[in-house]
């Protein structure tokens, strides 16, 4: 019997990828339930090098980070727009359609 591997480890490894990482942020983006959202960013961060390293690159406190990806976090714009610019993404506006 082949052992499997567990599905976060499998999300992070696959959340490596810029594009991919990108579809997923979307996805979440689109369920509109910011828990959700924050829950990916999570997950993108850890993928792309972990909050500390995140830390580093937006010239946030880590504790910080931890708490505003956290399930009750409420980034403040400022907050959310250094953490998607480290990890390679904008925020954009397209028409609801």
């Amino acid at each position: 019997m082949r052992k499997s591997t567990a599905y976060q480890t499998d999300l992070i490894e696959s959340l490596r990828d810029t594009r991919e990482a990108e579809e997923y942020l979307n996805a979440a983006l689109e369920e509109d339930d910011p828990e959700l959202f924050l829950r990916a960013l999570r997950n993108v961060a850890e993928a792309q090098g972990g909050v500390a390293s995140l830390a580093e690159k937006t010239k946030l406190n880590r504790e910080s980070l931890y708490r505003m990806l956290s399930a009750r976090g409420n980034p403040e714009f400022r907050s959310l727009d250094a953490l998607l610019h480290a990890l390679g993404f904008r925020l954009a506006v397209a028409v609801n359609r």
